[in-house]
């Protein structure tokens, strides 16, 4: 297994949780959190390049902004996503993915990743 996220769990809606994916040899990917909910596609919610793009080191989805932030510790050979404020609409499997071969601006596509993880569930209520 190559990516193994964690973190998830159930909480209030205003509430944080910070998830956790850890992985193996993705240290110069570029990785992405997405996420499901039930009967609903991939959604993607914030990216992290693997190369310093001056200001655009990260990106995220609209739904999430100014809420969640994504960051990396190479020296850990993780990533993170810290969610703030939760929403009830925040409720879904969340899911790592790395090895991205997509074209540059579409790194919250889910189809640009080749590598996925088992996922970790959050619920808020």
């Amino acid at each position: 297994v190559q990516l193994v996220e964690s973190g998830g769990g159930s909480v209030q809606a205003g509430g944080s949780l910070r998830l956790s994916c850890a992985h193996s040899r993705y240290t110069h990917s570029t990785m992405g959190w997405f996420r499901q909910a039930p009967g609903k596609e991939h959604e993607g919610v914030a990216a992290i390049y693997a190369i310093y793009y001056g200001d655009r080191s990260t990106r995220y989805a609209d739904s999430v902004k100014g809420r969640f932030t994504i960051s990396q510790d190479n020296a850990k050979n993780k990533v993170y996503l810290q969610m703030d404020s939760l929403k009830p609409e925040d409720t879904a499997m969340y899911y790592c993915a790395a090895d991205f071969r997509g074209l540059m601006g579409s790194e919250l596509h889910a189809s640009g990743y080749k590598d996925w993880g088992q996922g970790t569930q959050v619920t808020v209520s």
